[in-house]
């Protein structure tokens, strides 16, 4: 037995819309092969599967052991090749690719005219639609091609074919210095999460300063800048500068909105930026804007002309309910988030194969979130258990912490005295594997921890003490940002109020009101 995480083509035919896979029989029978050729027998069998089993597809006799291999592999050929001609799948990138392999059958041909022909309508519409790095290919085919079927017009097509290569060459190794370093800084953000000291600031911004290469802005378009503001927005989310990043997420999705072309051509980019604009504006509070840019992003995805494929439809639902949720923390309207339950565990199931295992684990901390805002304790510990007991420890250290410290919050309110014993121990643990922890992590902890001793008459003095301890952190560069994982204050004045924590968090909703 093969798990379906691993076998390839059975994911790929999975994958695949009724339209598709009507396509794909169709270019099968375009092809003249008959019907009851082996591969579209195997197609067929894995269609009708719901896991994939090596021993039903030998026991069915389509193919020998032997042979299986080879068979799935040309199988996943066609496939994408029928895929490829799709008219669903046509857009621009897919057609300039085409018509560049056009143009260089032609000049194996020896029809040098043709090919150049080819080749000078499609680089103008790569230069058009800011796609440098294609048009550089074309720019070094044309130059193979004017080198060896020399024209009048050679001297002039010389220095200017030169001279666009030249610049094309510049650009796109700006675009490539700006996405790596973008790369490497969203990597240092999986992996250690944000700044949490001076020391931490210190290497990150020595580390921006020098890989951010040199470069005159008035020379940039539309792609370098897209870069440029993605690096400059991942280094502000990790040192924690949200006011800047909100500055770089909003030129970001400036640059479509300039530009409304590029929202159809680039999608994803477009999805991504404002993700990130709506993040920021979490980040700072901005609870008007905030609605106010989710709603415009819900209307241009619904829009006929939005592209539509598996990828846009994974980033959409993922963007989309991830920042529902966020606005229903920002207002403390958690009883009203909770149909979002649904919908993002359908979702989490329709997307498995697309989303990986950090997406997953937020939206997990979220629902958690969300269920411990209405005062469901044990559904809270129930979604923060999905990560806690999750292998991936790697990926995300402060979520897995503050997964861990809610856990211990939630086993508190509940009453569970046993369960939080077993958890704090367990909490421990992983703690010694940190490098460093939050003040506000180190605190609820030793809170926690002496909860046991503490007589109930004098449990309001021991919240009020943590209150006050807690508080001078809420502004602090470093500390702030757990407060965003979970509003401890909040919680521990409702404690203080005696009143339901979204209550005291719908109210300092209403005095921001930005």
């Amino acid at each position: 037995m093969t798990s379906t995480q691993k076998d390839t083509l059975f994911i790929l035919i999975k994958s695949l819309s009724k339209s598709e896979k009507r396509q794909f029989k169709l270019y099968v029978g375009r092809l003249g092969v008959n019907t009851d050729a082996k591969f579209l027998a195997l197609f067929n069998l894995l269609d009708k599967m719901r896991r994939y089993d090596e021993k039903t597809i030998l026991d069915s006799q389509i193919v020998k052991k032997s042979q299986l291999s080879n068979l799935k592999a040309h199988l996943y050929k066609q496939i994408l090749i029928s895929l490829r001609l799709n008219p669903g799948n046509q857009n621009f990138r897919v057609q300039l690719r085409e018509q560049l392999d056009f143009a260089t059958i032609l000049y194996h041909k020896g029809l040098y005219k043709q090919s150049l022909r080819l080749l000078d309508k499609a680089k103008s519409i790569a230069i058009d639609k800011e796609e440098k790095n294609i048009a550089y290919e074309i720019v070094e085919l044309e130059k193979v091609i004017e080198t060896q079927y020399i024209t009048r017009s050679l001297p002039d097509r010389a220095g200017e074919l030169s001279g666009q290569s030249a610049w094309l060459s510049k650009m796109n190794t700006i675009t490539g210095e700006f996405s790596n370093l973008s790369l490497e800084l969203y990597g240092m953000m999986l992996k250690m999460g944000y700044v949490r000291n001076d020391e931490d600031h210190r290497l990150v911004a020595d580390f921006f300063d020098t890989h951010l290469p040199d470069f005159d802005y008035e020379t940039l378009g539309f792609r370098e800048k897209l870069w440029l503001y993605q690096a400059h927005l991942w280094y502000s989310f990790l040192t924690q500068d949200f006011l800047s990043c909100y500055k770089y997420a909003s030129k970001w999705v400036g640059l479509f909105y300039d530009a409304p072309e590029m929202i159809y051509l680039n999608p994803v980019f477009f999805l991504k930026g404002n993700n990130y604009l709506l993040e920021s504006l979490f980040f700072v509070k901005y609870s008007s804007q905030f609605r106010e840019t989710l709603d415009k992003l819900e209307q241009i995805i619904t829009q006929k002309a939005f592209p539509k494929n598996d990828n846009i439809a994974t980033l959409s639902f993922l963007y989309l309910n991830t920042n529902r949720l966020n606005l229903h923390f920002m207002e403390g309207t958690f009883e009203k988030g909770l149909y979002l339950t649904r919908i993002v565990e359908y979702g989490i199931e329709k997307h498995r194969d697309q989303l990986d295992r950090h997406h997953v684990m937020l939206f997990y901390y979220k629902l958690a979130s969300l269920y411990f805002g209405v005062g469901d304790n044990k559904a809270c510990i129930r979604y923060l258990n999905k990560i806690i007991n999750g292998k991936n420890l790697k990926v995300r250290e402060d979520l897995m912490c503050f997964a861990r410290v809610l856990s211990l919050v939630a086993h508190y309110e509940a009453g569970m005295d046993y369960h939080l014993e077993v958890q704090l121990k367990s909490t421990y643990k992983f703690l010694l594997k940190m490098n460093e922890l939050h003040a506000v992590q180190r605190e609820m902890i030793k809170f926690l921890r002496k909860m046991g001793s503490i007589y109930p008459h004098e449990l309001k003095m021991a919240f009020r003490d943590l209150y006050d301890r807690l508080k001078v952190y809420e502004d602090h560069p470093f500390e702030k940002r757990a407060f965003l994982y979970l509003d401890i204050l909040s919680w521990l004045e409702s404690h203080l109020q005696g009143r339901p924590v979204a209550d005291i968090i719908r109210e300092k909703a209403l005095k921001v009101n930005r």
